[in-house]
């Protein structure tokens, strides 16, 4: 069965996200107050598009978010995104629930109160470029043609088995090897008794077949 997955507000990022979510198989509904927007959004193909404000319950109840496997809240304001996702983690009981923030300080808050994973535009942006560079250094030390090995990205959310375990007790692959662990603005070098927290992005060098097994024992999904 697809999974089933909820985009609430937002514009741009709804469009990029919808599109990327359908082409790997996911069923996506986008929820959103602004009818101009709705028109467009509903321009994509197998694109489920609800016209109403995502951070009120009875549209939340009418768009059958009782069916969603995740939320992923996108408005321009951080309150109303913590909103979003508590609606839809305490009401309509949604397994997974994703916050845009603009303030990464907020980031600790929205965790402590039951947000699986949250995503900071600003934090995200310094997070590419510290890994990139990351990339650039092991990149002339991997052999990393013909697909022998491969560098995955993998988030940490609340919900994570692996959480506030140190690395030596998570049972990856031992042809797995954590390269990197980033973690709001820092960039750490990851050790045996590193210990996970959620929020974290573990950057991974594996082999093409035992990717999959890592990131089932890094996030339980």
């Amino acid at each position: 069965m697809k999974k089933r997955v909820f985009l609430i507000g937002g514009y741009k990022k709804t469009k990029s996200l919808a599109v990327s979510l359908l082409k790997k198989g996911y069923e996506v509904t986008a929820i959103n107050g602004d009818m101009e927007k709705c028109v467009v959004l509903s321009e994509i193909d197998d694109l489920a598009v609800i016209h109403g404000d995502g951070s009120k319950p009875y549209v939340l109840e009418e768009a059958n978010a009782y069916n969603a496997d995740i939320a992923i809240a996108l408005t321009e304001s951080d309150a109303d995104n913590l909103v979003i996702c508590e609606l839809c983690k305490k009401k309509f009981r949604v397994k997974k629930t994703v916050a845009l923030i603009t303030d990464s300080k907020k980031s600790e808050f929205f965790y402590r109160m039951g947000i699986d994973s949250v995503v900071c535009a600003i934090t995200a942006i310094a997070n590419i470029i510290e890994q990139q560079a990351f990339l650039d250094e092991i990149a002339t030390l991997v052999p990393l043609g013909e697909g022998r090995v491969r560098i995955a990205q993998v988030p940490i959310p609340q919900s994570s088995p692996a959480v506030d375990k140190m690395l030596w007790e998570i049972k990856l692959p031992r042809e797995v090897l954590v390269g990197c662990i980033l973690r709001g603005e820092k960039s750490l070098v990851p050790r045996g008794e590193t210990r996970v927290l959620a929020g974290d992005v573990l950057v991974l060098i594996s082999s093409d077949e035992h990717e999959k097994a890592a990131v089932r024992e890094l996030t339980g999904a």
